[in-house]
């Protein structure tokens, strides 16, 4: 791929400014396919079929085997056109590559156009999304959407372009699930206003590739009991916009790393963890043996038992040490996903954390849940200690210690109007590529702004060179 040709740094760099973009701005084994149009595409991409949920309301979550990125299959317009999409619940605005667009990526992927559904109206508006490289434009339509056996219809985007980035990606186009802010209808609202559901929530369950079979799923209305255990802790939203949410704390081996008062974005769909250089150090210099040339990428010993917690409202999380440390370092020097950019006000927590719980996103009740997933293949995540006698320590069904990401409180700046970026140094052991943005949707007589649509960071580590 032309991005392992990049210098590491220009990668770092990028995401950081993409996904500053995304969260900082008020701007809005491979199976065969469930479709079989699906499989027509002219790609070499590999699809981890999620297993069919039985609870209802509930859609399967696919991914690519690399735990990179998490998609549904949905079916739009009048001939259930299908499309794989990006559930990322850091971004509300929603869109599809589009059978004019003649993009490289979209010669690649499945499209969708006014031929594909005669209940298809143009909304006469445009959207266009910035990326740090590359841009991603088109139409603004309203037809139908079906995910779950949901069917509603609402206004998203058709992309008559799109950045080079996505040929690395198989989804074909963002599932917004964040807050709105802008005068178009986002999809919670469409479920909503079509009375779907009686309650505005949704629950996420992320599998790991490596565990085996892909159980991953999403539930509208009510969260999936047979997913978790025990209780699910709730901690408000700061604005009813966005994901975020306030964190207690991180606890290295049992013990206060001091990093507080910070906020946390919850997102889907970010791959990693990213946060304030500073609090990132003081996490890694309580493990023994981290390393860092940088600042913003670490190593530590790949046989390191070491225990890294994340608190919300006094309960802790830890997070596996598959996800927490990468298994292709070199000289016992193993690379760990926790990267020392601040790209938002506080955390962004993404895939590398959400893996570890089972999370529900409460709409109605402005707040976001964890609980501990239910024991399945073999292993078991747990949580809950609180926050003063923080001593999370919890092995999965191979024995391996779980680890976590970091923790924060929330500050009132949650930084949505403005544009930060993160500054860093040379990386060395870790380096991260995204797609993300600011999308701006515009009419002759308006100019309507909306969050920003989808991050997919994908890292690249220092002796093997991964690309999707």
């Amino acid at each position: 791929m032309a991005q392992i040709d990049q210098p590491t740094t220009s990668k770092v760099a990028r995401i950081a400014a993409a996904l500053g973009r995304k969260h900082n701005s008020d701007l809005p084994s491979r199976t065969l396919l469930r479709d079989s149009s699906l499989r027509t595409r002219e790609n070499d991409f590999s699809v981890v079929e999620a297993e069919e949920p039985t609870h209802s309301n509930s859609a399967g979550i696919d991914q690519d085997g690399t735990d990179f990125s998490y998609f549904v299959e949905a079916h739009l317009g009048s001939d259930a056109t299908p499309m794989y999409m990006l559930v990322d619940t850091g971004a509300s605005t929603t869109w599809v590559m589009g059978s004019k667009c003649t993009s490289k990526a979209c010669a690649v992927h499945n499209t969708f156009g006014p031929e594909d559904s005669t209940s298809l109206k143009q909304t006469g508006d445009s959207f266009s999304v910035e990326y740090g490289s590359g841009s991603v434009g088109g139409q603004m339509v309203s037809d139908s959407l079906q995910i779950a056996g949901m069917k509603v219809t609402m206004p998203f985007g058709v992309a008559n372009e799109t950045s080079d980035q996505f040929t690395e990606f198989p989804f074909d186009g963002i599932l917004g699930l964040s807050g709105g802010g802008g005068d178009e209808t986002t999809f919670l609202e469409a479920l909503t206003e079509a009375k779907t559901v009686s309650s505005n929530v949704f629950g996420v369950s992320l599998s790991r590739s490596s565990d085996g079979p892909n159980d991953s799923e999403i539930s509208f209305g009510a969260p999936n009991p047979a997913r978790y255990t025990g209780d699910i802790s709730y901690t408000s939203v700061v604005s009813k916009n966005s994901w975020a949410i306030p964190m207690d704390d991180v606890i290295v081996n049992g013990q206060s790393a001091g990093v507080k008062s910070q906020l946390a974005y919850i997102d889907t769909g970010t791959t990693y963890a990213f946060g304030p250089p500073d609090q990132v150090k003081a996490i890694y210099k309580a493990i023994p043996g981290s390393s860092s040339a940088d600042g913003v990428t670490y190593t530590i010993p790949c046989d390191s038992k070491a225990s890294v917690a994340l608190t919300f409202s006094g309960t802790s999380y830890t997070v596996s040490s598959k996800d927490f440390m990468s298994s292709s370092g070199s000289g016992n020097r193993c690379p760990c996903n926790i990267f020392g950019m601040q790209v938002v006000s506080g955390w962004l927590l993404g895939d590398m954390f959400l893996k570890n719980v089972y999370t529900v996103f409460d709409v109605d009740k402005g707040r976001i849940g964890f609980a501990s997933k239910a024991t399945a293949k073999g292993s078991s995540t747990t949580a809950s200690s609180p926050t003063g006698t923080p001593t999370p320590t919890v092995t999965s069904g191979n024995g391996a210690t779980t680890l976590t990401t970091v923790t924060a409180t929330a500050g009132s700046d949650m930084g949505l109007g403005g544009h930060q970026t993160g500054t860093m140094s040379t990386a060395t052991a870790a380096t991260a590529a995204a797609t993300t943005s600011t999308v701006v949707v515009s009419s002759s007589n308006r100019h309507v702004q909306s969050r920003g649509f989808s991050v997919l960071a994908m890292c690249i580590l220092s002796t093997i060179a991964l690309a999707l």
